[in-house]
C-alpha cells in the first residue's frame, strides 16, 4: 500500500508513479490529517520557480510549454508541468487532451505531466491545482501550470504562479479586448504568439504593447515585456525563457518572494474557507482569526478552521 507519509526527499529522485500516487492522494484523501500533515511539510521546502501560462483557447499555450520545457532540460533542469482541462457539464469529467498536445519524451523522466479537470470551477484552475502545485514545488526545478482557456476575468493564476505569461493570438478580435479590466492586468510577461502570420502579429504586439501602458502601476519596479514567438519558426522562445528568469530574478532581488509565497498561501485559504462558508463566513471567521498567522500552515489550518466553524454554519 502506498505510504503517503514517505520522506519528501525520496520524491525528489523523480519517481513518475510515486509523484502520480501523491497526487492522487491529495485529491482522493483531502480530509485526512495525514495529507495535510505532508502537504505542509512539502510547503516548507517549496523550491521550484512556478510558471503560470493562461489565455485564450487555442492560442498556443500547450505548443509553447513543450518548448519552454525543452529548454529548461536542455539546461538539465527537472520540470514539472499541470495541465488544467475544462470538465464535461454533463458528465463532471474531462478528457485531458492537453497532455496530447505536449510535445514531450515520455520516456524522459526529468518532466512529469499531470493533467486536471477544473470540475467548474472559475478562475482557469482547479480546486486542487495549489496543493498539486505545492508538492511539485518541493520535488522539480521549475513547475509550469496551464490553466483552462480563459476570458477576461478568470485571474486565478496570479494566486498561484511566481510569474505570470499571459498568451494572446494574433487576429483574435478587437483590439479593445486588451486593455478591459481583467487579464490584461496579471501579466508578468506577455507574448503574442503565432507571429509567422505576419502583419496581424505585429498589430497585436502593437495594441498590447498600447495595453499595458494603460494598465502599468505607478512606480513599478517591473516592466512588462511583450515578447512575439512562433514555434514554427522557433522564433522568441530563447526570448521568453530569458524573460521568465529575470522576473524572478527580479523577485529576489527585490526580497519578495518569501512574502510572494506567504500570500498565495493566504488567497489559498480565503478561498477554501468562502468556497465552503461563503462571503458571511469569511467576516464570521476572520473576527476571530488573522488568517495571516496560519499560512505557514495552510493545509492543516484550513482543516482546523473549518472544524471548529462548521457549527455555525449548518
Amino acid at each position: 500500500m502506498f505510504d503517503f507519509c514517505t520522506e519528501l526527499a525520496q520524491f525528489r529522485t523523480v519517481d513518475k508513479a510515486r509523484i502520480s500516487k501523491a497526487l492522487t492522494k491529495i485529491e482522493t484523501s483531502w480530509s485526512e490529517s495525514r495529507t495535510r500533515a505532508f502537504l505542509d511539510r512539502a510547503f516548507e521546502l517549496e523550491r521550484a520557480h512556478v510558471v503560470g501560462i493562461t489565455g485564450p483557447p487555442g492560442v498556443g499555450k500547450s505548443t509553447l510549454i513543450s518548448a519552454l520545457a525543452q529548454i529548461y532540460r536542455g539546461q538539465n533542469l527537472s520540470v514539472g508541468i499541470i495541465a488544467v482541462d475544462p470538465s464535461s457539464q454533463i458528465s463532471g469529467g474531462a478528457l485531458l487532451g492537453d497532455r496530447a498536445r505536449f510535445d514531450l519524451n515520455p520516456d524522459d523522466e526529468g518532466v512529469f505531466v499531470r493533467s486536471m479537470a477544473s470540475r467548474d470551477r472559475l478562475g482557469g484552475l482547479s480546486e486542487f491545482t495549489y496543493p498539486s502545485v505545492v508538492l511539485l514545488q518541493a520535488i522539480f526545478d521549475r513547475v509550469i501550470v496551464e490553466t483552462v482557456g480563459i476570458g477576461q476575468s478568470e485571474v486565478d493564476i496570479s494566486s498561484v504562479a511566481d510569474s505570470v505569461v499571459l498568451c494572446i493570438q494574433p487576429a483574435s478580435g478587437d483590439g479593445l479586448q486588451y486593455i478591459k479590466a481583467g487579464a490584461i492586468e496579471i501579466p508578468d510577461i506577455a507574448v503574442v504568439t503565432k507571429t509567422d502570420l505576419g502583419m496581424v502579429a505585429e498589430r497585436a504586439l502593437h495594441d498590447v504593447r498600447s495595453s499595458l501602458s494603460l494598465t502599468k502601476p505607478l512606480g513599478g519596479d517591473w516592466d512588462v515585456p511583450v515578447i512575439g514567438t512562433s514555434v514554427v519558426r522557433v522564433e522568441g522562445i530563447g526570448e521568453l525563457s530569458q524573460s521568465i528568469s529575470d522576473h524572478y530574478a527580479s523577485l529576489g532581488a527585490r526580497n519578495i518572494i518569501v512574502s510572494s509565497r506567504m500570500r498565495k498561501s493566504q488567497d489559498w485559504l480565503r478561498s477554501s474557507l468562502r468556497e465552503r462558508f461563503g462571503r458571511r463566513g469569511i467576516e464570521v471567521i476572520e473576527t476571530k482569526f488573522d488568517l495571516a498567522e496560519f499560512c505557514d500552515k495552510p493545509f492543516q489550518s484550513e482543516y482546523s478552521i473549518m472544524k471548529k466553524f462548521d457549527f455555525r454554519f449548518k
